[in-house]
């Protein structure tokens, strides 16, 4: 079992904007902040956190969107789609409306023409008539191997379905919730990815945002008997996207922590020289995209881990 990958797929945007049906309950999203030609900033940042993926010898499969449906989010394709070495694929249930129109069989169709076996699709798509929902790799932090699913509670991430892929693929689920002060109020973070980060060695992760002293005890003991450095990042590091975070390697095997640069900006020193112990750090500029997206560089990134 492999904990990264080598090869990411990436989503092209071509009418990216702040997604009204997103900022419900993703506050990291400034819904104040007027940017014009927002698209096309989108766009070259996009490219340019691509050039420097490819420039490290990651591989990217780069697929751009299609115009004819309204998906300002689908730069985003972690939430909708994971991957994984016996040939699955999950798709999963989305909050807003129109991300579930990101959901495009073209995309796997590509994955299929890069020389990828899609052995079997695990859907689990018909909880949103339920309003049931399970946002991929950004509600699921998957410590592949060790079979452990760390998953934060929210109106994106809902309990019964976490155990339900936790039996279909057959992860031990560790179950929190991470919570962010909004207007003087203590509310879920939407998505897990925001304020944790796995990597092969080493844990990033905000504790403090962990109110239940239990739950914050659970889960460091899930990483440390698996032998997980734990670098811990306050909750105004998390407010810079200093959580979502990914680990990668190339051919080589040369390991990457790809993060966003304000999220670098947003490191100590000390934080720096550990995570350098383990991998160089790549930080391009995506303001735009965080700014109105409200993610950051790993929700960019859908790892490919299906055999070839």
């Amino acid at each position: 079992m492999r904990q990264i990958t080598d090869t990411v797929f990436m989503i092209r945007p071509v009418q990216f904007r702040l997604n009204e049906q997103t900022a419900v309950n993703n506050y990291y999203q400034d819904d104040e902040v007027q940017v014009e030609n927002q698209n096309e900033k989108a766009q070259n940042e996009f490219d340019g956190f691509v050039a420097l993926l490819r420039s490290k010898g990651i591989t990217v499969i780069e697929i751009s969107d299609d115009p004819k449906h309204d998906t300002p989010d689908s730069i985003f394709p972690n939430n909708w789609i994971s991957t994984h070495e016996n040939g699955d694929i999950a798709l999963y249930p989305m909050f807003a409306e129109n991300r579930r129109l990101e959901r495009r069989p073209e995309v796997l169709n590509r994955l299929e023409e890069s020389g990828f076996t899609i052995e079997n699709v695990v859907d689990y798509t018909a909880a949103e008539e339920e309003d049931l929902f399970l946002e991929g790799t950004g509600s699921l932090l998957l410590d592949r191997v060790n079979r452990k699913a760390f998953c934060s509670i929210s109106p994106r991430a809902d309990e019964d379905l976490l155990i339900e892929f936790c039996e279909d693929f057959e992860y031990t689920p560790v179950i929190f919730t991470a919570y962010q002060s909004v207007d003087g109020k203590r509310l879920p973070i939407y998505h897990t990815n925001v304020m944790m980060a796995l990597g092969e060695n080493y844990c990033v992760i905000c504790l403090d945002c962990i109110d239940d002293k239990k739950e914050r005890k659970n889960v460091l003991k899930h990483l440390k008997e698996d032998g997980k450095e734990v670098i811990t990042i306050s909750e105004q590091q998390v407010e810079s996207f200093a959580g979502n975070m990914m680990q990668v390697h190339n051919a080589s095997g040369e390991r990457f922590l790809v993060m966003s640069d304000q999220a670098y900006s947003s490191l100590t020193e000390s934080q720096i020289t550990k995570l350098q112990s383990y991998n160089e750090i790549l930080h391009p500029s995506i303001e735009t995209i965080e700014t109105l997206g409200g993610g950051s560089v790993r929700c960019m990134m859908a790892e490919v881990f299906l055999p070839k």
